[in-house]
């Protein structure tokens, strides 16, 4: 059979399935957080260090999740895995019915993310196996675009399903995983990379068991790095903007994300075309200017021009980083990679969100724009770093 590499058309239907699959598994995901706050409060009596814990386990699983759930889909297949990631998430909406208790509510959120985990990472490598190679960079650009509308979708879908209550929305949950293990469930198995077994030797030994391989550790670097900027924008765009007297700083943010899904979309294709080394060093300086725009606006055009530029740049760092990855990684050990340096995005969120909150905190509002341009530009500098892949044979099954 035909290489993933030497691959000349994409099997669309195939692709359907994939990224409905993880469409709506993030669908049912995120469909409860608009409304777990509220529910814990409610229910329980909490404070907010509950409520922060409630809606953050599933971030803290994922984080240690995602190498062992692409190390087991270069072993077992990446079907099987992503199949079972979609069965987890659709089980924990179901687990919401029950009365556990806060207890028991932090244990299914820490369940989920072994869901989210393995359903968002297998179905990456997934997704590269069945492109042909000078478009691999667009597709994962273009699975992302397939989580982030899942997530926008969910939460906006679970906000307006709580007026008919909480049970509405945890139903949702499971109902749309259900369908996404359905749309992935529709994809044959693939044979060769992604099969199960790919990832061993002739005598049967597994080639890929280390969840850190050394190809991810600078792409991985650089976009940790480059998360510091996407966390301030998040946190502290409408609070920097309200203390220069404009009131309507979430717009700075809708235009971010429409730009950030809309680059995808239009030259997604730039990496597999110019090479993701030079478009993660344009992307790169493209986030460090538009914060810095943002940290000096005085008004609302003003920042919006610097979402724009961030947007825009932001966009294309992730695919061009990852199809670094990519390209330097064995076939068989390319799940476990994908998994690692997704991993490095959990782990910069985790860190450059208390670390912009103290920023803020100690220098105002504008230094943490300028921190994340700072750690933007840095994140180039890693990117150039990283060494070019040999050249060798496409594999073939």
């Amino acid at each position: 059979m035909e290489a993933p590499a030497e691959r000349s058309t994409i099997p669309r239907l195939a692709l359907v399935g994939v990224f409905g699959g993880l469409f709506c598994g993030y669908l049912g995901l995120t469909a409860v957080i608009p409304v777990l706050p509220g529910f814990v409060r409610e229910s329980f009596g909490a404070g907010d260090l509950a409520v922060g814990l409630v809606v953050m386990a599933t971030a803290l699983t994922a984080l240690l999740v995602r190498p062992v759930s692409g190390h087991l889909a270069d072993r077992y297949g990446h079907r099987l895995v992503m199949l079972a990631g979609a069965l987890v998430i659709a089980v924990g909406g179901l687990l919401y019915f029950l009365p556990f208790g806060l207890n028991g509510l932090v244990a299914v959120r820490l369940l989920l993310g072994v869901g989210e985990a393995s359903l968002f990472t297998a179905g990456a490598v997934w997704v590269v196996s069945l492109a042909p190679h000078h478009r691999r960079g667009q597709l994962i650009g273009l699975y992302g675009i397939s989580m982030w509308g899942g997530i926008s979708a969910g939460t906006f879908l679970g906000a307006a399903l709580l007026n008919f209550g909480y049970g509405a929305v945890w139903g949702f949950s499971a109902a749309a995983a259900l369908v996404g293990l359905l749309l992935i469930a529709s994809v044959p198995a693939p044979s060769g990379a992604g099969s199960p077994g790919a990832g061993r030797d002739g005598a049967g030994r597994n080639r890929g068991s280390t969840l850190l391989p050394r190809p991810v550790l600078l792409p991985g670097l650089a976009l940790a790095l480059a998360s510091a900027g996407y966390a301030g924008i998040a946190a502290f765009v409408v609070l920097h903007l309200q203390a220069r007297g404009v009131s309507s700083g979430v717009v700075v943010l809708s235009v971010f994300s429409a730009v950030y899904a809309g680059t995808r979309l239009f030259i997604g294709h730039l990496p597999d075309q110019l090479g993701p080394r030079k478009v993660a060093t344009w992307s790169g300086g493209g986030e460090a200017v538009g914060l810095l725009i943002i940290a000096l606006a005085p008004n609302l055009p003003v920042a919006v021009l610097g979402s724009v530029i961030m947007g825009v740049g932001f966009s294309l760092l992730h695919p061009s980083l990852a199809l670094m990855v990519m390209n330097r990684t064995d076939p068989s050990r390319q799940g476990a990679a994908i998994g690692a340096y997704t991993s490095f995005w959990d782990l910069g969120l985790a860190v450059w969100g208390p670390l912009a909150g103290a920023v803020a905190a100690g220098f105002g509002y504008p230094a943490v724009f300028v921190v994340g341009a700072a750690c933007a530009a840095t994140a180039v500098a890693v990117s150039l770093c990283v060494r070019r892949p040999d050249a060798r044979p496409a594999a073939v099954s």
